[in-house]
This record gives C-alpha cells, sequence and structure tokens, in this order.
C-alpha cells in the first residue's frame, strides 16, 4: 500500500443532489419541496419555536433567575486559603499571585470556612464579622480605609434650579 493509491472505500462518497435541475435528475419540478405551501416558497420558512402565530413556549413561561455581570468582582476566600499563603501581610495583589482568586477580582472578602492559627494583617480586603473574629483572635488585624459616601447630586441641582426661579419671580 501506499499514500497515493488510497481512495476511500466503494460507495462511501456520493454526488450531492443537485435539486431543481431537470426531471431526469429525480429532483427536477418541485425539487423535494412538494406542491405549494409555505416551506414551497423561496424564502418561505419561519424563526425557530414559531407556532402558527399562538403564543410561543418560549414567551409563556414566567422569566426566572438573574445572571449578575458583576458576580466574579468580588472573590471569596476562605481563612483555610490564608492559612496556606506564605505572606503575612495579605493584600488582592498577593492573593492574585497565589492564585488563591481570580486575576479578574476587583475585591476580596474573606470569609469562615477552615481554621486559622497563624497571624495575618489584611489590608484593603473585607472579612464577614466571623472572619474577623478568628483572625483577631489569632491575633491578627484587618485594616481597610472607608470611603466617603457620595452625596447626591440630582436633588442638588433641582433645589438651586427651584431657588433660582423664586427669585426671578420675585424680583418681577
Amino acid at each position: 500500500m501506499r499514500l497515493n493509491s488510497l481512495k476511500p472505500a466503494p460507495g462511501a462518497k456520493k454526488d450531492r443532489h443537485r435539486v431543481g435541475r431537470g426531471v431526469g435528475s429525480g429532483w427536477g419540478k418541485t425539487a423535494g419541496r412538494g406542491h405549494k405551501g409555505q416551506k414551497a416558497r423561496s424564502g418561505g420558512f419561519h424563526k425557530l419555536g414559531f407556532e402558527g402565530g399562538q403564543m410561543p413556549l418560549h414567551r409563556r413561561l414566567p422569566k426566572r433567575g438573574f445572571n449578575s455581570p458583576t458576580r466574579e468582582d468580588i472573590a471569596e476566600v476562605r481563612l483555610s486559603d490564608l492559612e496556606r499563603m506564605q505572606a503575612s501581610e495579605i493584600d488582592l495583589a498577593a492573593l492574585k499571585a497565589e492564585g488563591v482568586v481570580s486575576q479578574k477580582a476587583l475585591a476580596a472578602k474573606v470569609i469562615v470556612s477552615g481554621k486559622l492559627s497563624r497571624k495575618v494583617t489584611l489590608k484593603e480586603i473585607k472579612a464577614s464579622k466571623g472572619a474577623r473574629s478568628l483572625i483577631e483572635a489569632a491575633g491578627g488585624s484587618v485594616h481597610l480605609t472607608e470611603k466617603p459616601a457620595a452625596e447626591p447630586k440630582k436633588k442638588e441641582k433641582k433645589q438651586k434650579e427651584k431657588k433660582v426661579k423664586a427669585d426671578g419671580d420675585s424680583a418681577a
């Protein structure tokens, strides 16, 4: 046997049907579409799930659930993960470097899962109440810088506009 003499098995390769090419082909006249009707016409097909104008099943059923686009932004970190880490001062960069959280994570939060027996310092990483108490019991600490709450801007603009109108009305 040689590579240049290889052929497909007899009957394995058949010519495709060339429909609508005359009566002699066996697929002439109606070209396998039958007589009349929507499926016989050009462009005559309907979308997936179409039920002849009846409200389709996928629209009759209620919507359920929610896929959060920001779900992966805040990663969960277990106490057992902190126990295995080498560093004693832990921030988001350290968690990413050791592969504890995803590289996409924008923040992290420590939850109670496992045990912590060594001293760790968390910087700019949130912790649940239980996790914070276990970290502090082991001699560690949690450092967070509080961001000032943003003041609503829309209300201020509306109040200023009202004052301007009131001043303008009293002047006239």
